[in-house]
């Protein structure tokens, strides 16, 4: 069965090895579970904004329909100051993009919440008000899980991930690191396994 993964540098692991990706990581497990999955396809990019994904999907050469899509997609939305409302409307446009790439079957399509970047080295020395990061991400991950219920999509909170483990990261003090996303993994696990054996 074959794995598409969208996103931006959560996706594609900014500082971990290719293996360490939570998306390869993914797939083994799932494999080790008796799915028989190839490594994903990644089409993510540090710094992406929802917009900006959608521009590289438009000029990416796919091959669905895919048996597994997942979309995690959102924290450089709101590290820009975007609007929740600008970010439903385009998430909501990526989700329907998804659920296409996975044959129109929206119970193929995983969606990740964002994590709290607010909680990292990183944040505490930018000057950001942390506090707010936290609320605004929360405000765009009620949007994304809303939006996935609608549309029949699964939705997995790593949010609480983040925030229990702010010292799992790599080495720039911002982005996870590959044990972190490892726990992210375990938690889409049981998802994952229900939507490909459905």
């Amino acid at each position: 069965m074959r794995y598409l993964a969208l996103g931006d540098s959560y996706s594609i692991g900014e500082g971990v090895p290719d293996a360490g990706r939570w998306p390869v990581q993914l797939a083994v497990r799932l494999r080790r579970e008796g799915v028989a999955l190839d490594d994903p396809t990644i089409i993510a990019t540090t710094g992406w904004t929802t917009d900006e994904l959608s521009a590289a999907m438009d000029a990416f050469a796919f091959e669905p329909p895919y048996d597994l899509v997942s979309l995690l997609i959102g924290v450089n939305n709101q590290y820009r100051g975007r609007s929740a409302d600008d970010y439903r409307c385009e998430f909501r446009g990526l989700l329907e993009r998804a659920v296409a790439l996975a044959g129109g079957r929206s119970n193929r399509v995983l969606v990740l919440s964002i994590p709290d970047w607010g909680v990292t080295p990183f944040a505490h020395g930018s000057g950001r008000d942390v506090l707010q990061i936290a609320g605004e991400l929360d405000v765009y991950n009620a949007i994304a899980q809303e939006e996935a219920g609608r549309r029949g999509a699964q939705f997995v909170d790593i949010t609480g991930i983040s925030r229990l483990h702010p010292a799992l990261l790599a080495d720039d003090g911002l982005h996870p690191s590959a044990a972190q996303y490892a726990l992210w993994t375990e938690a889409a696990v049981p998802a994952a396994v229900a939507m490909l054996s459905a």
